[in-house]
């Protein structure tokens, strides 16, 4: 651990290691010259990160070859840390039993090594005199850190001259580049002078897309997905969109877009896409165990490029609710079918089937379904849905004395917008992900008009160096408007409690009450957090806390309920495993604690 003052001495700082009797017994790091303890704390730890010889205190066969090439290594690591943080009159010197570790013949290193002293004078901290970079592509400068005054970043200038020529190339002069650079530290007064030189070259407009690679999608319809622009002005924005698009539908390990090498005469540059298919046919599926809903499989196949336009097309099986007595087993079978790019490079058509059977307390349904429709990228984050769909159902109701069984043919027209960015869906540790649905239908049976709303908002943020405290919220709200819930299709009413809502209470166990029948609630709300904390890169723990409201009319007359517990995440490539344990903490429909096995993070 370091000490700071004017002087930093670390015994064992970088390394720490007990071999045989060979072993490196100790690596002290000193570093000497600043004032501030803030900045000592600082700079010690990027130098820390930096070393090689850092890393060797986690490897118990570390030789002294093994010592004397990280030592070598070190020095240009430490140096590029340096002028990173502004120090370009650094001192760094390196003492392996006290002989300077640049100075050992390689072919006569040390047959044992005790001690590796790293010294370490950074000297001032440059800050910028001359910052010029033109030609600009823009009025601003590229990067705000970029003037005379400001701390002479290495990173800084860096990032301000490959924005400059991305601004450039941006505004449709894809050859820009920089042809002429001027960097002097002027050691006396402490100030890096910086002069960069562009050249924008032709202004260009998008030619013609060859495309090459392993695939068996066909030519124009990787044309046709990508959608660059011909034509219109060049845009490395239109490029990256174009790339994001083809990795979107999934069907490709890689993808690389290329401009030739020279602007043609007609003022049009040509683009090569180079794409690797990845294999074409998929199986997987789930497991989710809870004490109260049983055990739940789900299976699926996907063919990723079905009819050889990079559509997709999968086929999903559930079973659920195994092993519970009070209800049955249910069952799903669904059909998807994806074909990118139908309206445009962003627009995507869907066309979905299912049958299901349901085995509920209150009610059982057999149930056939029909949608089709569009979904549109409007930007990186924003994402709408409209669709039509059409379903069948005989639905036996079991709280109506005696059972009845009613006949319900729905036309609907689902719509959705989705704004997600979180940085890992799967995993997300930042980002928001806000989701509202609309689904208005009409009953043609009894002539019922409805409409079905949900809203799923989630939002992420993580603290700390190395982001391993992670906190996580959500809110669900939902609506049934138009009929009463005896006459409702019953998958549009609401419930709360288990995996997907409230945690530590029985699954769909709060109702509403319509004068003595429980039934599915017309309106829902449910707020979920929880606090993630990795112990280490793979294993991590949870403690959370859900509550959940289900009422009658539109948030009217309605019951509340919560739980709270904790759980245990472990990282794999498809997710993590989740294990949560957690018990009722308030209503009355819940009793003992309930255990919930799956994969991924509850939210």
């Amino acid at each position: 651990m370091f000490k700071f003052g004017r002087f930093l001495a670390v015994g064992v700082a970088l390394a720490s290691l007990t071999l045989e009797a060979r072993a490196l017994e100790r690596v002290q790091l000193r570093l000497v010259g600043l004032e501030s303890e803030a900045d000592t704390a600082a700079l010690g730890e990027s130098l820390q990160s930096a070393s090689v010889l850092n890393t060797l205190e986690k490897s118990p066969d570390t030789v002294p070859r093994d010592v004397v090439a990280a030592a070598r290594a070190d020095y240009t690591r430490l140096v590029e840390t340096l002028y990173a943080q502004g120090y370009y009159s650094a001192v760094v010197r390196i003492g392996i039993d006290g002989r300077e570790a640049a100075l050992i013949d390689p072919f006569q290193e040390p047959a044992t090594i005790d001690e590796v002293i790293v010294f370490v004078d950074p000297g001032p901290r440059f800050r910028l005199g001359q910052a010029q970079i033109a030609p600009l592509g823009g009025d601003n400068p590229p990067v705000e850190e970029f003037r005379s005054g400001a701390p002479a970043l290495a990173t800084v200038v860096r990032n301000a001259a490959q924005t400059a020529v991305g601004d450039w190339r941006e505004r449709g002069f894809p050859k820009a580049e920089i042809v002429d650079q001027s960097i002097a530290a002027r050691h006396p007064t402490a100030r890096l002078d910086v002069d960069v030189r562009i050249a924008p070259g032709r202004r260009a407009r998008f030619g013609d897309t060859t495309v090459t690679g392993q695939t068996t999608v066909r030519e124009p319809r990787v044309r046709q997905i990508a959608g660059l622009p011909k034509g219109e002005r060049y845009a490395t924005s239109e490029v990256e969109r174009a790339a994001g698009r083809l990795r979107k539908t999934g069907t490709f390990r890689s993808v690389q877009i290329d401009q030739a090498e020279a602007v043609e005469p007609d003022g049009t540059i040509d683009m090569e896409i180079t794409v690797i298919d990845r294999k074409p046919r998929r199986i997987g599926g789930g497991v989710e165990v809870s004490t109260f809903s049983g055990l739940n499989l789900t299976g699926y196949w996907l063919h990723r490029n079905f009819l050889g336009g990079a559509e997709r097309f999968r086929v999903e099986g559930e079973i659920s609710q195994i092993g519970l007595q009070a209800e049955g087993i249910d069952y799903a079978l669904s059909f998807r079918f994806e074909r990118p790019a139908v309206y445009g490079p962003d627009t995507l058509f869907f066309a979905e089937a299912g049958l299901a059977y349901e085995d509920e307390p209150d009610y059982l349904e057999r149930r056939a379904e029909l949608t089709v429709g569009v979904s549109r990228q409007f930007n990186e984050f924003l994402t709408g849905e409209l669709g039509l769909g059409l379903s069948y159902s005989e639905v036996t109701d079991r709280f109506a004395t005696p059972e009845t069984t009613r006949t319900l043919q729905i036309v609907s027209l689902p719509t959705a917008l989705t704004y997600d960015t979180r940085d890992d869906p799967l995993d997300a540790t930042s980002g928001f992900f806000l989701r509202g649905a609309a689904t208005p239908f009409y009953e043609t049976v009894d002539g019922a008009p409805g409409a079905h709303l949900t809203f799923d908002g989630r939002a992420y943020r993580a603290y700390g160096q190395e982001e391993r405290f992670v906190t996580a919220t959500r809110l669900q709200l939902g609506a049934l408007v138009g009929p009463e819930a005896e006459d409702a299709p019953p998958g549009m009413l609401f419930y709360s409690g288990g995996g997907g809502t409230v945690r530590g209470q029985p699954y769909q166990s709060l109702e509403a009450d319509y004068d003595g029948v429980s039934l599915g609630g017309r309106s829902f709300a449910a707020a979920s957090g929880e606090l993630r904390y990795g112990v280490t890169d793979t294993i991590g723990v949870v403690a959370f806390a859900d509550a959940g409201y289900v009422g009658a009319e539109l948030f009217e007359d309605g019951e509340w309920h919560a739980g709270a517990g904790l759980g245990l995440r472990y990282k794999t490539p498809v997710g993590p495993i989740r294990l949560d344990v957690a018990g009722p903490v308030a209503g009355d429909t819940g009793d003992g604690v309930q255990i919930y096995i799956g994969i991924g993070q509850a939210f």
